[in-house]
């Protein structure tokens, strides 16, 4: 595994994926440097959330390059991915809602064996998500879509990601708990995790994000900081509800 700091964690390279027949991810690339925010915005049906999974290895691919700390992992399954470090929290969040928070959490540890490591990190997200650790015993299909989406966040952090790819967390949730979960996004951004964030609501995204793509029918039509991006009229007209 070589770790080098000179080129970017994740890499695209033409990357193409269909299924049912249809080209949904028409050649892109991207690029996403340790540390980094960078969101993907676009339409419903752009390609965000297949090129997410494809990330995650959870679809595969058809054509191009998937290069992660410099490593093809092309082939590699998702499983071991997330053991290397890819973290995903899908959309529609994915809890496990028979279980208790508690046991939801501890799943995304399943692939670790340090008992003490697992614990200090259960504390980090107690301390980061108080409403969570608040609801530890509860059933977490009893819990509201926003508590729901900090649960599928902190158990993702329990893998210990070191690229965490989050898919739609604002869907469907109330303005203040959105502004909730975006502060919780940026203190996991602070502790050194790479994020890629796919984000209907675009304002957003690009005010917290250093970097953004816009993702047009399958290609990125756009790329540039969250500021040049949050100004550019075209973006504005498309995303943003504004009228040139």
């Amino acid at each position: 595994m070589h770790t080098n700091p000179s080129s970017p964690l994740l890499q695209l390279q033409n990357l193409q994926i269909s299924y049912g027949g249809i080209q949904a991810v028409k050649g892109i690339d991207l690029d996403l440097w340790a540390g980094e925010l960078v969101c993907l915005i676009g339409a419903n049906g752009a390609g965000k959330t297949t090129t997410l999974n494809a990330i995650a290895g959870v679809l595969p691919i058809a054509g191009g390059s998937i290069l992660y700390q410099g490593d093809k992992v092309n082939a590699v399954p998702a499983h071991k991915r997330l053991r290397r470090g890819v973290a995903l929290v899908p959309e529609g969040r994915g809890i496990f809602t028979r279980l208790t928070v508690e046991e939801n959490l501890r799943m995304g540890a399943y692939t670790r064996k340090d008992k003490a490591g697992i614990e200090a990190d259960l504390e980090r997200v107690y301390t980061m998500l108080p409403r969570v650790k608040e609801r530890l015993h509860q059933v977490a299909g009893t819990l509201s879509g926003g508590e729901q989406q900090m649960v599928a966040i902190g158990r993702a952090l329990l893998s210990r990601p070191r690229l965490l790819l989050l898919d739609e967390p604002s869907m469907g949730l109330a303005p203040l708990v959105v502004e909730k979960i975006f502060e919780v996004v940026q203190s996991v951004a602070r502790d050194g995790v790479t994020i890629l964030l796919v984000e209907q609501n675009a304002n957003l995204a690009l005010e917290f994000a250093q970097r953004g793509y816009v993702m047009e029918s399958g290609k990125i039509t756009l790329t540039g900081s969250g500021g040049d991006l949050l100004a550019n009229p075209k973006v504005r007209e498309a995303y943003l509800g504004e009228v040139a």
